[in-house]
């Protein structure tokens, strides 16, 4: 089935691709979805590719309870404030037979406490770290989670905002407010690295205004990504925390002067949302386009032949000929925090006889596999396939004998190319603007928009409420500029990042 035109209807696009893709789709749980396996194995590459980024930089994965006392979330009022109305509620342990054939809550197994399923894990694990952490010699604490949240979303699409979500959270702990500091910006560091080297995506890297911080950080730092449609995504933060949890769940260390003062706390997280953004980000009306760094297959190879003879000189000619080709292949990519990264090609061959050649042509271009050979008689007698890119729909005829110098020149040219055909869009359509009514109409035509704001909570939620928009971020690289708020005229120092978000 034909996928809905991008331009003629955005989500409608993505609801069908992210579903005929076999990425995931809704479940019997309203607001839950499930994760199909080629949707998990794109998510499975994400993972180990940042699980080795956060061991690279010194941290370790452990698992903390998915219920949390209730009790717990009072300790931090801008916390509480920040999940209430998306905190999911245990209050009863057991159920019992209501006497006509069905099943009932039973009354008399409430919860002396009553528990939350984590929105997110800050209260539970401060309460931990303080049986971890006595002295100096305990610090830095860096942990690393992997696990599944939930939030009871009320407006729910697959990946982008969904009522049980999985992701991972870092939560650190330090000696000095400095030490925080610079691991909340390192692992912000961290996250563009994996979004540009490895997504192949180009955000505009920021800190989060007052209004749009986690609640109960004193920083925030994110990465905020343009989708074609000219939204942005949020798409990872780094949150500094002061000593707020350490004072509300008492987490205190003796120091070299043997003096007690709280630690300094972190946390960061990036969640299957990333999968969203990478679907909005390249994708096309044929279907999924991956970059390679992601793709759990590189190459499909489709053979081609009606009699039994055919087939089996076929399958001898991509036993011995094709694959050993592709195995030669090496794909690096250059990163930051984990050096030179070899990622060794996945090659399938699809001998399905039950499914037409066409069917399967259409059905990889859908799933974004980044190089598609076709192998038949005619190639076997002629030494050469046709070899296809996802990405740009290019067909070039290949000699066997020089085809895996042909993939190892297109695999790093399709890894590139995309994340320089994101970046390309995203600064085609950033504007400057100084005019509020050219604000409203750059919105509306989907763009992103730099402008000056007085610092106020106020006239951030009065813009919000006037243009749905809001301020993404304060852009790393933001210059000082003299200027006055493009809603109040008041004097500013510094344009902001506006735009309308998932």
């Amino acid at each position: 089935m034909a996928l809905t035109k991008r331009e003629e209807d955005f989500s409608a696009w993505y609801n069908e691709l992210t579903e005929q893709a076999q990425l995931a789709q809704n479940s019997a749980v309203r607001g839950c979805m499930v994760i199909r396996p080629y949707g998990y194995a794109i998510w499975e590459n994400m993972q180990k590719t940042l699980d080795a980024m956060f061991k690279a930089t010194g941290h370790q994965n452990a698992y903390f309870p998915l219920f949390i006392p209730k009790s717990f979330f009072s300790k931090e009022a801008k916390h509480v404030d920040g999940f209430a109305k998306e905190a999911a509620v245990v209050t009863h342990y057991r159920l019992r037979n209501d006497g006509k054939g069905g099943i009932e809550v039973d009354p008399e197994a409430k919860l002396e406490e009553e528990l939350i399923v984590r929105p997110t894990s800050e209260t539970i694990i401060w309460n931990t770290y303080k049986d971890w952490i006595q002295s100096y010699r305990d610090l830095p604490l860096l942990i690393n989670q992997w696990a599944n949240v939930v939030r009871w979303e009320m407006r729910t699409r697959l990946f982008l905002r969904s009522a049980e979500f999985l992701w991972q959270e870092g939560h650190t702990a330090h000696a000095t407010a400095g030490e925080a500091q610079e691991e909340t910006k390192k692992m912000w560091h961290v996250y563009q690295d994996f979004f540009k080297n490895f997504l192949a995506i180009s955000g505009v890297s920021g800190e989060k205004s007052e209004n749009e911080r986690f609640a109960g950080a004193d920083n925030t730092y994110t990465i905020e990504c343009m989708m074609q449609d000219g939204k942005a995504l949020q798409a990872c933060t780094s949150h500094y925390l002061g000593q707020s949890f350490a004072k509300a769940f008492d987490v205190k260390f003796v120091n070299k002067e043997n003096q007690s003062e709280y630690v300094y706390a972190t946390s960061w997280g990036a969640s299957t949302r990333m999968m969203g953004g990478l679907i909005m980000s390249h994708s096309d009306d044929k279907g999924l386009v991956l970059p390679p760094a992601m793709a759990p297959i590189h190459v499909v190879i489709v053979p081609i032949g009606k009699t039994d003879d055919d087939k089996d000189m076929v399958k001898t000619f991509i036993e011995k000929k094709i694959i050993p080709q592709i195995q030669q292949v090496n794909f690096t990519i250059e990163s930051e925090f984990l050096g030179k990264v070899q990622i060794p090609l996945q090659v399938k061959v699809d001998r399905d006889d039950q499914k037409s050649m066409g069917w399967k042509y259409t059905q990889y271009e859908l799933q974004g596999v980044p190089l598609r050979i076709g192998v038949g008689p005619r190639d076997v007698a002629g030494g050469a396939v046709e070899l296809t890119r996802r990405d740009t729909g290019a067909k070039d005829s290949v000699m066997i004998v020089d085809l895996h110098k042909h993939i190892e020149r297109l695999v790093p040219e399709m890894q590139s190319g995309l994340l320089a055909k994101n970046e390309a869009m995203r600064i085609e359509k950033t504007v400057t603007l100084d005019n509020y009514e050219e604000l409203k109409k750059a919105l509306d035509e989907g763009k992103f928009v730099m402008a000056h704001w007085d610092g106020t909570v106020a006239t951030e939620e009065l813009i919000k409420e006037e243009t749905k928009a809001t301020i993404r971020c304060i852009p790393a690289d933001a210059k000082d500029e003299k200027g006055v708020c493009i809603r109040t005229g008041k004097p500013s120092s510094k344009r902001v990042l506006f735009a309308r978000a998932y």
